[in-house]
């Protein structure tokens, strides 16, 4: 007798086994009001105008986490990353690689969370596939999606976009996501409950994009490498100053404690719920206000702004003490297999 609270080696075979797992445990989770025979290896889409087409790999640990699991990571990083593009999404695939030995419960609960999640952002799940590897293969899942979606004709972002002036949102607390993780690892607690930001963003870009138009200049989440290398990214790719200041960036206090016995720098911890967005500093004000009608932002706040052209561009924070300091891209990922 095979015991079927696991996946076997045959889930992958293309088989019997392969079709029940398609069939009983994920179409129902991730289907949604398609119909189960639409479900080929290409979905064919129709889109009017320009479109935006991502894709990544998530190989978080542990699977399950405050907040979140690699479930709706995967399907909020997909819409994250077409949001801040100017991007609605609508379509999503996704591509499971599964361990031998791994619970089918969990993979269930996996499952269902992304299918909330891309309920919740308002797209579809189109296709996919699954592959079933050796025990020590991977490490429990590892999931792959794609997404498109379709760009406003009002959206005009870029590097290119920014000017002298403009001002710096960020839309919540840094680190939540990161620290969530780390904590659940390591079986740390807190007098206070953290859970990761893992949310997808849609409608804070999709706000900001069609109430404030050409004002917005560009938009990124800050997931690996933190608020640190994005805006790095951005001094270097404008070939500007950055001035921030360290008393206008929201935190959290429980992830703030967290870092601190860890040693970690919020600056640079991954987030997966947090919006950057680089505005008209004549919109900044109206930008703020747009994003505090939604519940995902805790304090958004500007933060800062870009400064002149530099031969050596640098990114400055004004410390709490009015002090300088040098903001640097993470040398490595301090926090492996967060996302």
């Amino acid at each position: 007798m095979t015991d079927k609270r696991y996946i076997k080696l045959a889930h992958g075979g293309g088989g019997q086994l392969t079709s029940e797992l398609i069939e009983q445990v994920i179409l129902p989770a991730l289907a949604g009001p398609q119909k189960p025979g639409r479900l080929a290896d290409s979905a064919l889409l129709s889109a009017n105008g320009p479109i935006a087409f991502t894709t990544d790999s998530y190989v978080v640990q542990p699977l399950e986490f405050p907040g979140g699991d690699i479930g709706k990571l995967a399907i909020c990083g997909t819409v994250n990353d077409l949001a801040v593009c100017g991007a609605t999404p609508s379509a999503i695939s996704m591509s499971l690689v599964l361990e031998e030995g791994l619970q089918l419960d969990l993979l269930k609960r996996v499952l269902s969370s992304a299918g909330a999640a891309a309920g919740t952002s308002g797209v579809e799940v189109v296709t996919g596939d699954t592959k079933v590897v050796e025990r020590g293969g991977v490490d429990g899942m590892v999931i792959n999606t794609s997404g498109i979606g379709r760009i406003a004709d009002e959206c005009d972002l870029g590097f290119d976009r920014i000017c002298q002036g403009d001002a710096i949102l960020l839309s919540g607390p840094l680190g939540e996501h990161a620290l969530a993780v780390m904590s659940q690892r390591e079986s740390l607690s807190f007098t206070a409950d953290l859970a990761s930001d893992c949310a997808p963003i849609h409608e804070l870009t999709g706000a900001l994009v069609s109430e404030l138009g050409k004002d917005v200049r560009f938009m990124r989440d800050p997931t690996r490498g933190g608020l640190a290398a994005l805006l790095v990214d951005i001094a270097e790719a404008t070939g500007r100053d950055i001035e921030i200041r360290q008393e206008a960036i929201p935190t959290n206090k429980t992830a703030r404690a967290a870092a601190e016995m860890l040693g970690l720098d919020l600056l640079v911890a991954a987030n997966e719920g947090k919006l950057v967005a680089v505005v008209a500093n004549s919109a900044a004000e109206r930008a703020t206000q747009i994003l505090e009608r939604f519940d995902i932002c805790d304090r958004p706040a500007a933060i800062g702004h870009v400064g002149t052209v530099s031969q050596t561009p640098l990114v400055e924070m004004v410390t709490l003490i009015e002090g300088r300091t040098v903001v640097q891209r993470p040398y490595g990922e301090e926090l492996p297999r967060i996302c």
